[in-house]
């Protein structure tokens, strides 16, 4: 888990930064991703630096780019236009995101993807609903997914995480005005089987970002 609030864990991110990283002990996240996601995750060191950053986060001024490994041949190009809820249970309000398929591979049971999704908000769960909304639901996810292809490819390839990746976090620094990419590349646990299904994941995770 980011922080607490959103489950229970023994440890969170955010006791993890503050214990390790010298002069994070005020951290606070300006964002959150999905537990079992990997990347990048963007901490702000002061309240004024929190809120001038959470600002950017709600007028989409911030460019978020994910990796993910999906069911079936993606579409090259997708624009999904979907409303979903802030929250769970809430109404449902506009929600925008970008798929481009970046490769596919023949991978037994069937045939899987890897796309780049572009959230253009930022809603609860949003690229994984949204892929599910397009009938390519993330390998691995236990809510929106299909289990006996999951445990399938577990299996065989040894992909037993959910496979989602935030690739990279692009915005202007909010003080200098300087233009920042933040990159985190994919971990053994997804690069490995990636490899396994034939899929070229360090040049691919590359040119996502």
């Amino acid at each position: 888990l980011v922080h607490r609030g959103w489950g229970r864990a023994p440890e969170t991110l955010v006791d993890l930064l503050r214990r390790q990283v010298p002069g994070c002990a005020s951290a606070s996240p300006v964002h959150r991703l999905d537990r079992g996601t990997s990347g990048v995750v963007l901490f702000a060191l002061g309240s004024e630096a929190a809120r001038a950053l959470g600002e950017l986060f709600r007028q989409s001024r911030v460019d978020k780019r994910y990796i993910a490994l999906v069911r079936g041949l993606a579409p090259e190009e997708a624009l999904v236009d979907h409303p979903i809820p802030r929250r769970p249970g809430g109404e449902r309000v506009p929600s925008v995101t970008e798929v481009r398929r970046l490769a596919s591979a023949e991978t037994t049971p069937r045939h899987v993807s890897l796309v780049e999704a572009r959230p253009r908000t930022g809603r609860v769960h949003q690229v994984r609903r949204h892929l599910k909304h397009l009938s390519h639901p993330v390998i691995g996810d236990a809510n929106y997914g299909k289990g006996p292809l999951n445990r399938a490819l577990a299996e065989r390839y040894g992909l037993t995480r959910l496979a989602l990746h935030a690739a990279s976090l692009s915005f202007e620094h909010p003080e200098t005005g300087q233009a920042l990419t933040l990159r985190a590349a994919p971990p053994p646990d997804l690069v490995e089987p990636l490899l396994a299904m034939g899929f070229d994941a360090a040049a691919l995770a590359q040119d996502a970002c």
